[in-house]
């Protein structure tokens, strides 16, 4: 009697977790909050994987886009949603690492948020429209220290890791350019191929498909080594600036008070999400390296970027309106 009520009570005990598992996820539609303009790099990859994630789910996973402040909008509205997983996020390094230690923000970018998983790390790729004259970095260099103060870079926003990369390029340079924000990396692209901007770092991501299509033009690219989407592009380490890495990434989260054993339920299929075939394709052509990994690989990659770009925003004095 007491064997079978032990085997009884095991099974029972099996059962609970595996029906727990099964709960782990939203029961019904899904929005995912991206802080951009659609057409930005942010957006590009939350429809990639969102669609997955749909079919994965059989529900609908909507990309919503609330464009403004640097992503910090979404960023904000996501932290008070309820942490049912109806509401997911995709963060990225301007809302979740530089805009925390630029302004006082409604939200605290770690407290406030549940990790789920890093979908990738890109390099910038620094571009112009095919009508600019400069077209290497030495080129440019040279246009701007020609003309200080008039060549105009354009950015996602105030405080965006296209700002911060321009920042680092005018410090390690010795030139003086004009920053002109935009709400988002997609009408900036718009008047950077029409002329209106010049020059931008804008996220491969982005910036990929106007490159390929010869709207605009790749001069360098900004990690330590070369994306495999675009080989033949030189890294700003290789075009006279050693030690020049300025990324863009992007991982999925969820309100700080989502359950973690929800976060790691999604973990588990955004990991498998992002080994399938065509969306390696896609992420490869965008440049967007290193995605996957744990809940707890993902939280601690963003600790240590906030302490990064503190340190980065402090020695190069950035400052934006608050």
């Amino acid at each position: 009697m007491q064997r079978r009520t032990f085997v009884a009570g095991a099974a029972a005990s099996i059962a609970l977790p595996m029906s727990a598992w099964a709960q782990n996820l939203p029961t019904g539609p899904v929005r995912i909050i991206v802080g951009f303009a659609p057409g930005g790099g942010t957006d590009i990859l939350a429809r990639v994987i969102g669609q997955k994630l749909g079919e994965m789910w059989k529900t609908q996973v909507l990309v919503e886009n609330k464009a403004g402040a640097s992503g910090t909008i979404a960023s904000d509205y996501v932290s008070k949603q309820p942490a049912d997983g109806s509401v997911l996020h995709m963060a990225h390094i301007n809302s979740h690492a530089l805009m925390p230690n630029l302004q006082k923000l409604g939200y605290d970018a770690e407290k406030d948020f549940q990790p789920i998983a890093m979908v990738g790390i890109t390099p910038n790729l620094l571009i112009c429209g095919q009508m600019q004259p400069a077209r290497t970095v030495k080129d440019l260099v040279a246009l701007c220290k020609a003309n200080p103060g008039k060549i105009s870079f354009g950015s996602a926003g105030p405080g965006s890791a296209q700002h911060l990369a321009l920042e680092m390029f005018m410090l390690q340079a010795g030139v003086k350019a004009i920053h002109v924000p935009y709400k988002g990396s997609g009408p900036m692209l718009t008047d950077l191929i029409g002329g209106q901007v010049q020059y931008s770092f804008d996220t491969m991501t982005a910036a990929t498909p106007h490159v390929k299509n010869g709207k605009a033009m790749a001069i360098a690219q900004t990690r330590q080594k070369r994306a495999s989407g675009h080989p033949t592009v030189p890294t700003m380490a290789e075009s006279g600036f050693p030690g020049f890495e300025a990324t863009t990434w992007y991982g999925l989260v969820g309100p700080g008070k989502m359950p973690l054993a929800m976060a790691k339920r999604m973990n588990e299929d955004v990991n498998k999400v992002l080994a399938m075939p065509d969306v390696i394709v896609k992420l490869e052509a965008s440049g967007a390296e290193d995605g996957g990994g744990s809940v707890e690989k993902f939280a601690e990659f963003m600790h240590l970027e906030q302490a990064k770009w503190a340190k980065v925003i402090k020695e190069a004095n950035v400052k934006v309106d608050t």
